[in-house]
């Protein structure tokens, strides 16, 4: 189950309910959309790491915190993966505990660093000092605020998924987001979705969100540098420079290991057909999803209405955009980069 296909569905969902609605941070997120892409996965699950590593090929496996007991590739045994830094072998778990709730804001903090958790009713604000701080602290360009704005929407999607915060309306098989229901958002998110109605390469896609390198600002809204910019002015707790080296190789890690798994997801991910023209999905994915085929799966999502949610996603997405954009008096006017005239406009002009 992979995290990244629903967080970069719902990334894109946005930027499209964003630019109908003619948000001056539409066309940015379009000129960056790797960018901002990478900010709604990376930009926040820093627990993208291996589990373990398989014994038998010494291939990496897993995901982070998430217990492995037997290799995937052979069935063999495992052994943990550590996080080699500064002559320490960390576990993945320790460094789950350590970040996870500092990129997640109010979500996702562990019983010692509670106290520094951002509440609900502030993040929009906290997410505004940050946008100002991309422009201001890490422009000029704008590859930073692409980033912020992405990892917004990841913010922001965890928060509805989980019921954090209200607003989607989801009964899948047992409820809005549980491990035997989340195989079918990831299938039907990459197949139905994704390739059917928004015709993406995932493939391609994923690959150049990994590619896209460490953003400083994420440090910044992860309170792992120095005390600075409106953020600092505004959060006065929770700033922990001394992290800021082992935070760097971290999301370093992230985008290493992400391009590992890539390949790995978008082969367990893709649904085949069937000599008896049934379309077929990973039988693992099978087992999570208690038995179900895929079309079985389909059924389960077109009775709990599953594009509705999804369509409810990008929207209250976009709304949170907007009432970040009225909070940050510098993105009023973000929209003013030249845009570019198609080819049909240039063939108007110059066949003159």
């Amino acid at each position: 189950m992979s995290g990244i296909i629903g967080h970069t569905t719902y990334a894109i969902l946005a930027a499209k309910a964003s630019e109908a609605r003619g948000l001056p941070i539409a066309p940015l997120i379009r000129r960056h959309f790797s960018t901002y892409l990478c900010g709604a996965y990376l930009g926040c699950d820093v627990q993208t790491m291996p589990a373990a590593v398989c014994v038998d090929s010494g291939e990496e496996i897993g995901h982070g915190p998430s217990p492995v007991e037997k290799s995937p590739i052979t069935g063999g045994a495992v052994r943990p993966w550590k996080f080699q830094f500064g002559g320490r072998e960390i576990p993945p778990r320790e460094l789950h505990f350590q970040f996870y709730g500092r990129a997640h804001l109010f979500i996702g903090w562990s019983k010692e660093d509670r106290e520094i958790a951002i509440p609900l009713s502030e993040w929009l604000d906290y997410a505004a000092d940050v946008a100002g701080d991309a422009i201001e602290l890490f422009g000029p360009g704008e590859r930073s605020l692409a980033y912020v704005f992405g990892w917004i929407t990841h913010v922001a999607g965890d928060g509805l998924i989980k019921s954090v915060i209200d607003g989607i309306n989801l009964n899948l098989i047992d409820g809005t987001y549980t491990a035997k229901n989340r195989p079918l958002q990831d299938l039907i998110s990459f197949n139905e979705v994704g390739i059917g109605e928004l015709g993406l390469n995932w493939a391609a896609l994923l690959d150049d969100l990994a590619a896209v390198p460490v953003q400083p600002v994420q440090l910044h809204y992860m309170r792992s540098g120095k005390k600075q910019g409106r953020l600092g002015a505004h959060v006065a707790d929770g700033w922990e420079p001394d992290n800021e080296l082992l935070l760097r190789a971290l999301l370093a890690e992230n985008r290493r290991y992400q391009r590992i798994r890539n390949p790995r997801l978008v082969r367990q991910l893709t649904v085949k057909t069937a000599a008896n023209a049934e379309r077929v999905c990973d039988a693992d994915l099978s087992r999570v999803a208690g038995g179900l085929t895929y079309m079985e799966m389909l059924e389960a999502a077109e009775k709990a209405n599953f594009r509705h949610a999804l369509w409810q996603m990008g929207e209250i997405i976009a709304d949170a955009f907007a009432k970040i954009i009225d909070r940050q008096e510098r993105l009023h006017d973000i929209s003013t980069g030249v845009e570019s005239p198609d080819w049909n406009e240039l063939t108007r002009r110059w066949l003159k």
